[in-house]
């Protein structure tokens, strides 16, 4: 864990920045309430919006001075949530440790979004701490996937090639980059200490989202000996009031600002939308990373975002030859998909996989596609014929603890 920066703990705090409107009878009551201020203390926002989201094991552990833990990109909402929680702890006298941290992921991040995290920090008056993963950045852990995966398809481990990419399904990216960086962390900080780990997640966001909790056990931090909860306190804010939470804050991104994105994320996400995409590539600070991923999706022929390739978001910075790579790249994927579509469907991998020593046709036809698809992609594949393969697969049935009969 790298400690970045730890801001002035009286930096930031008070109420000077918030907006003098009238209570409504809706909150009274919900929160406590600040006259000289005129507003709902602890919502980041005036009293017409709703209060933070409480249960009452984040009440329950926040009365015992828990560690509270947000988890900050830069971004709105994480900017929003922590202005809001931050107004909501002085207001309940919570003398617990607090911090912001940030997970870096290199080289795929946007220049200004951990000078946002900075300038957050300094505004609140909280320590931030910045984590990476050690292994390699994002770029990195997209490089090392597909050159693992080449491998297993080499090695026949698998029977289909797969992308290098992080999927909607499939989010390592936030998985093995944050969430467990993050956690990891966090536990060698507060041994033994009740933790809320903080997110900004709001249901407006997605149809996934609208079912999460306010608040859950954080199973990645919660042992025999301390307590953790995921919070999410702003789950209910509608995407206008965290706007001019942060904007009242004088807390936005550049991103935002100069570039016309609606989030920040990594520059080029696999959660992006077309718009968002386009901003990004207008920034030339995140061209470099652009012609990287792009050369990512040419070697690989797998596109950044399922059937949207990112050679397409912004053609014009790619040179003659990344173009004519890309252009390969399509005729490459388009045949790699028509010959694994030919692959029977007891071939495919299952949970336990092989199951069985495929019959001498289906080996001669997956030794066929083999040979086929190694040729277009470069991949210097064993097992191209079918004997060989049905040699594999026996091998690979014996290697497992619940050996089957082998034919």
């Amino acid at each position: 864990m790298d400690a970045f920066c730890s801001a002035s703990a009286e930096q930031g705090r008070g109420d000077s920045g918030r907006s003098a409107l009238p209570l409504t009878k809706s909150w009274q009551g919900k929160l406590p309430f600040d006259a000289d201020a005129n507003t709902a203390i602890g919502t980041g926002w005036d009293s017409e919006c709703p209060p933070i989201a409480l249960t009452p094991e984040v009440e329950r552990l926040l009365a015992a001075d828990a560690a509270v833990a947000i988890g900050v990109s830069g971004g709105k909402d994480s900017c929003a949530v922590a202005i809001a929680v931050d107004r909501y702890l002085e207001a309940i006298g919570h003398a617990g440790p607090r911090i912001l941290i940030h997970a870096d992921l290199g080289r795929v991040e946007w220049r200004d979004s951990l000078p946002a995290c900075q300038r957050l920090a300094e505004r609140i008056g909280w320590e931030l701490v910045v984590v990476r993963r050690q292994a390699g950045d994002m770029l990195h852990r997209w490089h090392g996937r597909w050159a693992n995966n080449v491998a297993r398809y080499a090695a026949l481990e698998c029977v289909q090639v797969i992308l290098p990419w992080s999927t909607p399904s499939m989010r390592f990216c936030t998985s093995e980059m944050k969430t467990r960086i993050i956690a990891s962390a966090l536990a060698k900080r507060f041994p033994g200490r009740p933790i809320l780990n903080v997110t900004g997640i709001r249901r407006q966001e997605s149809t996934n989202r609208r079912g999460k909790p306010v608040s859950a056990i954080d199973t990645n931090l919660t042992t025999r000996t301390r307590e953790a909860f995921v919070w999410n306190p702003i789950i209910d804010w509608p995407i206008e009031q965290v706007w001019r939470t942060i904007g009242e804050a004088g807390l936005t991104h550049e991103a935002y600002d100069v570039y016309g994105s609606t989030r920040v994320s990594c520059v080029f996400c696999i959660m992006s939308s077309i718009g968002d995409l386009r901003a990004a590539a207008s920034c030339p600070e995140n061209r470099d990373i652009y012609r990287a991923m792009v050369d990512l999706e040419a070697r690989s022929t797998f596109a950044f975002q399922g059937s949207r390739w990112l050679a397409d978001t912004a053609p014009h910075l790619l040179d003659a030859d990344m173009r004519r790579a890309v252009t390969r790249a399509r005729l490459a994927a388009h045949e790699r998909m028509r010959l694994e579509a030919r692959l029977p469907h007891h071939l495919l991998y299952v949970k336990g996989w092989p199951t069985t020593v495929p019959s001498h046709e289906d080996a001669d036809l997956l030794a066929s596609i083999r040979r086929r698809i190694g040729t277009l992609l470069d991949i210097d594949a064993d097992y191209l014929t079918g004997p060989a393969v049905r040699d594999r697969y026996r091998d690979l049935i014996a290697a497992k603890p619940d050996r089957l009969t082998v034919p």
